[in-house]
């Protein structure tokens, strides 16, 4: 065993797993079950990025003031507003047949290293004790409940839109912000805009707002967050194979929002990054496919003129097959 190698005893793995940390720090993980491939995921995120999470969660269920005072108790009420209260039991199955799975493996993979952390202070990062407190357990419902981390863009140009058209009417929201493709904008009949107040988003941005500690900090400024990406065929690249780049446009932060991983186990062999506190890979590759995520204005494909979008991805086997996806759009 190499000098800077290090084991762990836990409980719920069915087989002994082994996660090399590469040069740039990204683990790979080897199991011999997807289940003990997630259950390393969760472990190992939680090694790596503990505080993180920890708070992430906290945020996301609304219990800041629990451990930060009560500063943080407005903050919390509005959270709670956006968690997701229906039953779990037809929550699930919405997310694929095997994501409750999944997750539950992930989570008790997190909470083992919370237990070790519990145990032996030495393994909690230095915010718990600047702060005076200990990481939370988790549980699987935890994940699909909360539903203020996400990324809704769409929400805030709306009431832009609509405060606009409130205090100067349709003529300057059409110079401010064009809606592509053309076309007249009108105010729904019976909608009465002077109803609407000024911060009516108040609430929202509070429960999706970032966690500031210090009174008086500057507000963080608005940035553009969107995406884009783009695929290039093999006739067009020097190796005959085809290529996937995906750009998405998320703010940097430390630590990062992205959480870089390999996942191998019978079934699943997979490369890239997704979030620290979610199971899986988001933006990768695989042995046959790469794969990405991008923001798509759906409004605005819902008024053009094409009744269709056509979604093409070209694998990069030997044979180069083309994969269509053909949806229809109501207008």
């Amino acid at each position: 065993m190499a000098s800077d190698s290090v084991s762990y005893a836990v409980d719920g793995l069915q087989a002994p797993v082994e996660i090399l940390v590469d040069r740039w720090g990204a683990p790979h993980v080897y199991a011999s079950s997807s289940d003990d491939a997630f259950f390393a995921q969760g472990f190992n995120a939680a090694r790596d990025r503990l505080w993180q999470i920890d708070l992430w969660r906290r945020r996301g269920l609304g219990l800041l003031s629990e451990v930060f005072g009560p500063l943080f108790v407005e903050k919390d009420r509005a959270a709670r507003l956006f968690l997701y209260r229906g039953e779990m039991r037809s929550e699930w199955p919405v997310y694929g047949p095997d994501t409750r799975r999944v997750v539950t493996a992930f989570v008790s993979g997190v909470n083992e290293y919370v237990r070790l952390a519990r145990e032996d202070a030495s393994l909690l990062p230095e915010e718990f004790s600047l702060m005076g407190y200990r990481p939370s357990f988790w549980s699987p419902e935890d994940v699909a409940r909360i539903r203020s981390h996400g990324v809704y863009q769409n929400l805030a140009n709306e009431v832009e839109r609509a405060l606009v058209l409130r205090d100067f009417g349709p003529a300057v929201e059409a110079l401010r912000k064009p809606l592509e493709p053309p076309r007249d904008l009108t105010v729904p009949e019976g909608l009465d805009l002077s109803l609407i107040p000024t911060d009516v988003l108040r609430v929202y941005q509070l429960a999706t707002g970032p966690v500031e500690f210090a009174e008086g900090q500057l507000p963080h400024a608005k940035s553009l967050e969107g995406s884009n990406n783009w695929t290039i065929s093999p006739g067009r690249t020097s190796t005959g194979r085809s290529i996937l780049a995906n750009d998405p446009h998320r703010a940097q932060s430390v630590p990062s929002l992205r959480y870089a991983i390999h996942l191998s186990a019978p079934g699943i062999d997979v490369i890239g990054a997704g979030e620290p506190a979610l199971p899986g890979v988001s933006i990768g590759h695989n042995g046959k496919i790469a794969f990405g995520l991008t923001i798509f204005s759906r409004y605005e494909s819902r008024t053009t003129k094409s009744p269709e979008l056509i979604f093409s991805a070209l694998l990069g086997d030997d044979d180069a097959r083309d994969v269509r996806f053909e949806r229809a759009l109501r207008t």
